[in-house]
């Protein structure tokens, strides 16, 4: 039955099985050796590296196995050899057993802590989808392209976020944000805003209506989310709200809250749409947001929006210098979203030289030029006024 196992194993897991049988070729190379050279070199205490090596490579019913043979085979050298009785074999033997039982417990231990941490990383990562949902790769006329890179190690996100949604006229609305902190320490603040953008992108008929919404909502409740056990500074988020009319002909608009600028890409140039009047993060100041912190701008067909968080542009190579994102950008090709945000990530881990040590986001936005656009009227409320297309610089 155990060399059936060991056959299955090695048809399931080819790669794999070619190492899964390494122990046991080691287990009839000692025996031989052992036998060859009588009785004055002993090789069979060796044979204990079978069953621990099994151990790093298979479970422990292979293991067992390897252990068991590896004790069979110490026993038939003392028997080949005439000297099964003596003291010295049968402490051999006896060692070899209890080593071979711990090395078949011990991988059963890791087995458990390994299933049990492979459910909790299963829960963890169908938790993180749902907090940061990957948004379409097309919505309206926009195609999309995005890249979340977590400093924390086996996590998929951190103190970054990012969002989309319809707004109840013809246009879409887009959040990316970053939480102070970094990592899962990060995450309650990260769903309370992305919580507050989802219920109120389509409540609210402008986009300083949503921006205050968004500022109440996190006064309110972001002590009950904040991490202040393990971080008692202040706590705030940095964001980027827009408004993109499905009319390519309509102005779009942002709100800067202290974010760092999107970055416009128009016939390849690349413009930075700096904020006229950026207002502070979230958290900082519970105030109503009026319509001249709106900076509209032109986004035509065949235009892309670069949005991303400060763990990109503050990236630093090993000597210190920090990622010209902007720079980059207008090196290369911007054929489509998914193009220049391969682009970015590989130039951004070559600057780095390894994983980036802040949570990073990038969102790459693009009207398609073919989009017609529906004549849906868009409404309006006591704070709205109509901003004419131009571009923030």
């Amino acid at each position: 039955m155990g060399a059936r196992r060991l056959w299955d194993h090695l048809q399931e897991h080819p790669v794999g099985g070619g190492l899964v049988a390494v122990p046991f070729v080691l287990i009839v190379t000692i025996t031989s050796l052992d036998i060859f050279t009588g009785r004055d070199v002993q090789l069979g205490p060796l044979l204990v590296i079978a069953p621990a090596l099994t151990a790093s490579l298979a479970g422990p019913r292979l293991t067992a196995l390897a252990g068991v043979l590896a004790v069979a085979a110490q026993v038939f050298i003392a028997a080949f050899l005439g000297d099964l009785t003596t003291t010295n074999r049968v402490a051999q033997i006896i060692a070899l057993t209890a080593l071979s039982a711990l090395a078949v417990f011990m991988r059963f231990v890791r087995e458990r802590r390994d299933r049990a941490l492979s459910r909790a990383r299963s829960v963890a990562e169908a938790a993180q989808r749902v907090l940061l949902r990957p948004p379409p790769r097309r919505i309206g006329p926009l195609q999309v392209a995005w890249l979340y890179m977590s400093a924390e190690d086996e996590a998929e996100i951190g103190g970054d976020l990012f969002a989309f949604a319809r707004a109840t006229h013809a246009a879409t609305r887009v959040i990316i944000g970053d939480v102070r902190g970094n990592g899962l320490a990060a995450i309650g603040e990260a769903s309370l805003v992305l919580g507050a953008f989802r219920e109120g992108a389509h409540r609210y008929a402008t986009l300083p209506g949503l921006v205050t919404a968004l500022e109440d909502s996190v006064s309110r409740n972001l002590e009950d989310v904040a991490d202040t056990e393990h971080d008692v500074g202040e706590h705030f988020i940095t964001c980027l709200v827009l408004e993109i009319p499905d009319d390519a002909l309509a102005a779009a608009e942002v709100i800067n809250c202290g974010h760092p600028p999107p970055l416009l890409v128009h016939d390849q140039q690349v413009t930075s749409l700096y904020a006229r009047q950026p207002l502070p993060p979230l958290g900082v100041c519970e105030r109503s947001i009026e319509d001249d912190r709106v900076d509209p701008f032109a986004f035509t067909g065949g235009d892309m929006l670069v949005l991303y968080t400060d763990g990109v542009i503050e990236a630093r190579s090993p000597s210190g210098a920090f990622y010209p994102l902007a720079e980059r950008v207008a090196s290369f090709p911007t054929t489509s979203p998914d193009t220049l945000l391969h682009h970015i990530h590989r130039d951004l881990l070559a600057h780095i030289g390894g994983q980036p040590a802040d949570d990073a986001a990038l969102l790459v936005i693009e009207r398609t030029p073919s989009h017609r656009p529906r004549l849906t009227p868009r409404p309006t409320d006591g704070h709205h006024r109509h901003h004419p297309g131009g571009a923030g610089t």
